[in-house]
């Protein structure tokens, strides 16, 4: 080796290389740090304040399960690979590094074995990235999904930090090369490539001259990209591990949180950036535009103006953009920018039907139905809602329900029963039925509400129903946005029920369910055990109530409603029963937390459908006619049947498959 030049190929009078690699990265870690502070900043100057820095040590868990581990990333085999490779060799990297500035500097513990384990391990990382870039320039330019956002800014951000690998391979061959020593089989990947200096017959001399530009422009290209992360496409790697630590925590997925309040009192309606909280922004940030939410959404699917990713992407826009004009007018002039309708269009946001499958697949935990739906409570006070919708609401303010039909009606289709169903407002009962609005008025579904009655009559079990004291239950009410009318439901549903002596409360309609199990326990029911009927069902057949005097035997399909299954995890029960009944379950491709949408919750039913390429009924109706001797299709929704009966006969499907509620199938078992 020449003289005056140390290992690292610099003259020993230019001092220790350790200066300037720590000088280096300690400049640019400082200006990542202000420019990032600069731009988290914006999030809590013009958004409102909202707490979440309770139970850390879920949160932590959260961090390690969703950032570190990469579950949801895994989701998806070929992206969810690929994103792993390269994220968990970035740890690697970076654990590394930390580990040989502690052996430097702090305290020595990398020799002998423990040295070999460490080149080891930072070696086959090395290798592993290189197969996830690959794999992600073939995702991008040979796949092209349609879901990925193609922006140059992407390309430039992986080229770039496949360079910083690519030269931290390339020093480490320059020096083994040179040195040969013992130990160069740890480091394989460094080794095989310097076989090829050593092979070309590289002299020392040229292989540390090399060595010294290439560690240079590693070093200068590391540093680059630690300055650019927080103005560049790689932010996510910083935003997205942040907002899964301020993740949802104190409330179920099924429930909503109420208007906010300013500290004065007032309501906060979500038209402006400043309206949202500062998690609503990070959300924006957090982003990583891998479009899974765009993939999963029945909205986006059918054709309407919603794209998910394309929704939370214009609330980043927007702040950028405006941030600078809402802090300087404290966000509360009348010229201040406005989101809703500008930025985000009213026909976006009512084509959502609330089903959660964005949030459910989004592996950064962004919440999307929350701030939809606090945009929607801003339209329906300025009463940009269209006429089918307002007719609703008004039917329910009126009549407690959205047929506009007395009351006295609700019960009607009880005088076929017999014996009579108990009045669970005047006498005790076990069970009280919620049976739900669809239920009780639809005539098409008359039949099957008797039919639940009877298998629960057959079953002995001791249930009443709250004949006219029922109203509706709230739940797309509240998602639609009417909070004040979902308030006044819920208010007078709590009196019928605390006017009645029961002990669990069981319904047959998913959307009731989740409104009586989440959001009325904030609402002064912190007791009652509430039962969808399919688990209800189920106990009764596992006790031996239920008893079936024949087997089915027909191949079925079935369908997961999503505030049954998505929002409260209820999958195997209703699997359970169709099982019992002697029916074999074919599933359909998206089936469980990944079955989509029927298309009706988020109040969808109550709206005018507007321009659609396919409806999400018939796309889930052409799935079930081609599962292989499949020719019935089990819903456990009323609405499910009001909306799958109909989608059947608009695709021409009426010979070929056949919707049948649950409790269908448990009747004619029985």
């Amino acid at each position: 080796m020449p003289e005056r030049v140390n290992y690292w190929g610099i003259p020993h009078e230019w001092g220790p290389p350790e200066l300037y690699v720590y000088t280096i990265m300690f400049l640019a870690g400082f200006i990542m740090l202000f420019r990032f502070y600069k731009q988290a900043s914006l999030w809590w100057k013009v958004g409102r304040p909202e707490p979440r820095w309770d139970k850390l040590h879920i949160r932590f868990w959260k961090f390690i399960q969703y950032a570190i581990v990469q579950t949801k990333v895994l989701n998806e085999r070929y992206p969810g690979v690929m994103h792993v490779t390269i994220a968990w060799a970035y740890f690697i990297f970076f654990l590394g590094t930390a580990l040989a500035t502690i052996h430097d500097h702090f305290f020595e513990f990398l020799f002998g074995n423990a040295l070999f384990a460490y080149k080891f391990v930072l070696d086959i990382f090395t290798v592993v990235f290189l197969v996830g870039a690959g794999m992600a320039i073939y995702r991008r330019y040979a796949q092209k999904p349609k879901r990925l956002t193609l922006d140059p800014g992407f390309t430039r951000s992986l080229v770039m930090v496949t360079v910083i690998v690519i030269g931290g391979l390339l020093t480490e061959s320059f020096r083994l090369a040179v040195d040969q020593p013992a130990w160069a089989w740890s480091s394989p990947a460094g080794w095989i490539v310097a076989q090829l200096w050593i092979a070309i017959g590289a002299s020392d001399t040229s292989l540390i001259n090399w060595h010294l530009g290439i560690w240079t422009f590693h070093l200068l290209t590391v540093a680059g990209t630690i300055i650019t992360l927080p103005v560049g496409t790689l932010l996510h790697g910083l935003t997205g591990p942040l907002n899964m630590f301020f993740a949802k925590l104190d409330r179920p997925t099924g429930e909503l949180a109420p208007i906010p309040l300013t500290a004065a009192g007032d309501q906060v309606f979500a038209s402006k950036l400043s309206d949202l909280t500062w998690k609503q922004l990070l959300d924006g940030d957090a982003c990583t535009e891998c479009g899974r939410c765009q993939d999963a959404c029945p909205a986006y699917a059918a054709g309407t103006p919603l794209n998910p990713k394309e929704l939370i992407l214009s609330i980043r826009d927007a702040l950028r953009a405006d941030a600078a004009a809402v802090i300087g007018g404290n966000g509360d002039t009348p010229d201040s920018p406005t989101l809703v309708g500008d930025k985000i269009k009213e026909e976006v946001l009512w084509s959502c039907t609330t089903c959660g499958a964005c949030v459910d697949v989004c592996p950064v935990l962004i919440e999307h139905v929350d701030t939809i739906v606090d945009m929607r409570r801003y339209l329906v006070m300025e009463g940009a809602i269209d006429a089918e919708l307002q007719g609703a609401l008004a039917n329910l303010g009126r009549y407690g329900n959205s047929f506009g039909k007395s009351d006295r009606m609700r019960a009607r289709w009880a005088k076929g029963v017999d014996p009579k169903i108990k009045d669970a407002g005047r006498e005790p009962v076990d069970y009280l039925w919620f049976v739900g609005d669809y239920a009780s008025y639809s005539p098409t579904l008359t039949e099957i509400t008797q039919q639940t009655a009877d298998v629960f009559q057959k079953a002995d079990l001791d249930f009443g129903i709250l004949y006219k004291g029922e109203n509706h239950a709230g739940n797309d009410v509240r998602r639609v946005g009417e909070e004040g009318l979902f308030e006044m439901l819920v208010e007078k549903n709590l009196k019928a029920l605390s006017r009645s002596d029961f002990k669990t409360i069981v319904t047959t309609d998913p959307h009731s369910y989740n409104a009586l199990k989440h959001e009325y326990a904030s609402n002064g029911n912190g007791e009652w055990h509430v039962l969808h009927y399919s688990q209800l069902l189920d106990q009764l057949i596992a006790s031996g109530q239920i008893k079936f005097s024949k087997k089915l035997g027909y191949k079925v399909t079935y369908h997961d409603p999503c505030y049954l299954g998505r929002y409260n995890g209820i999958y195997d029960a209703p699997r359970r029963v169709i099982e019992a009944t002697g029916c074999e379950i074919v599933e359909m491709p998206r089936n469980r937390d990944k079955g989509l949408c029927c298309g009706a919750g988020g109040g969808r039913i109550w709206m005018e459908e507007g321009e659609v390429t396919e409806r999400p009924s018939e796309s889930r109706i052409h799935e079930a006619v081609a599962l292989n001797g499949v020719d019935i299709f089990v819903v456990a929704c009323p609405k499910d049947i009001t909306m799958y009966a109909d989608a059947v006969k608009t695709t021409g499907q009426e010979e070929n498959i056949v919707v049948k509620d649950l409790i269908e199938l448990v009747h004619e078992a029985m």
